[in-house]
């Protein structure tokens, strides 16, 4: 399971670097295709509580919890998939684990050992009222603990809940322009409530202020391609309190190192199925000691890297 191999930031290939200073280091492999306990299939989103336990949600749809080790811990299913699976994990400040049941228009919320908390449940109907979703794709909440909630489709947007369920405010439609979204895949709230947004299929990252009557757009940046530096479907994002943006590109199998304001610092993984090698990840997170586990989605396995 456990390999050391090591990994070059900012340009990998073959041994061959171009610029960038930092090095992350391959220590841990994990994971076999299959349905059975342990196993997985296509993970599509990961989230880590306070005890640095991995939650991940696959296509089976499982819920499935694991160490950091890859050791099976737990495991349970959403009530209902024939529709389609969830997408999109997070914590919230209680700890518990908010999943966003994509293909039923909500956002369902579980103990970490896995009992639904049904009055905890956010929308459940298709629709562009307020409080209404299409194809819902994560949940983040804020210090206030308001939550937000991203959907993706005809609507492409942002809602915003007070912590009593309220609808508050919404922002964002379909489109290309400042603003709008083409899949807002993934939402993390920053330590002074900004909203990160990763606008998945526009191949960029939105910040937003939406602390007041309306949503305010502070910065953005990203543009399509396969160079380093630039992005490829990003599927998840990820703040590590320290100056940095890690980004997960579906479209180009790798992890991308950014400062805040969309410099690029570095990138690791290529397209294969070798250790270290990634197949159209779908998620990232980091645990308390720095290591960053990696949904290599379509080699069914997690990866983990020091950073």
């Amino acid at each position: 399971m456990a390999t050391s191999a090591l990994w070059l930031w900012a340009g990998f290939s073959a041994g061959c670097t171009r610029g960038g200073t930092q090095t992350g280091k391959l220590d841990a492999v994990w994971g076999q295709r299959g349905i059975s306990e342990g196993k997985l299939q296509k993970p599509r989103a990961i989230a880590i509580d306070k005890n640095d336990q991995l939650y991940v949600v696959d296509v089976t749809p499982r819920i499935q919890v694991f160490d950091g080790d890859g050791n099976y811990i737990r495991g349970w299913q959403p009530p209902e998939f024939v529709n389609g699976k969830p997408s999109g994990l997070s914590f919230d400040r209680d700890g518990n684990l908010r999943v966003a049941d994509t293909h039923y228009f909500r956002v369902l919320t579980y103990t970490p050992a896995g009992k639904l908390l049904d009055y905890e449940t956010l929308g459940g109907h298709c629709g562009h009222g307020p409080g209404e979703f299409n194809f819902v794709t994560d949940c983040a909440q804020d210090s206030q603990g308001n939550l937000f909630v991203a959907e993706y489709g005809e609507y492409d947007r942002i809602q915003k809940f007070a912590p009593d369920h309220q609808y508050l405010l919404e922002w964002g439609a379909h489109g290309n322009a400042l603003g709008e979204f083409l899949r807002p895949q993934k939402l993390v709230i920053d330590p002074n409530d900004r909203v990160w947004v990763t606008d998945a299929c526009n191949h960029r990252v939105q910040v937003f202020d939406a602390t007041g009557t309306k949503a305010r757009l502070l910065f953005h940046w990203g543009e399509q391609g396969h160079e380093p530096g630039k992005l490829n479907y990003p599927y998840d994002i990820l703040l590590d309190g320290e100056g940095h943006v890690y980004l997960c590109e579906f479209g180009n199998h790798r992890v991308q190192k950014f400062t805040l304001d969309g410099k690029y610092v570095g990138h690791f993984g290529s397209n294969g199925r070798r250790e270290g090698e990634l197949d159209q990840p779908w998620g990232i997170a980091r645990d308390s000691r720095g290591r960053m586990f990696v949904l290599d989605s379509y080699n069914h396995r997690i990866q983990r890297f020091w950073l």
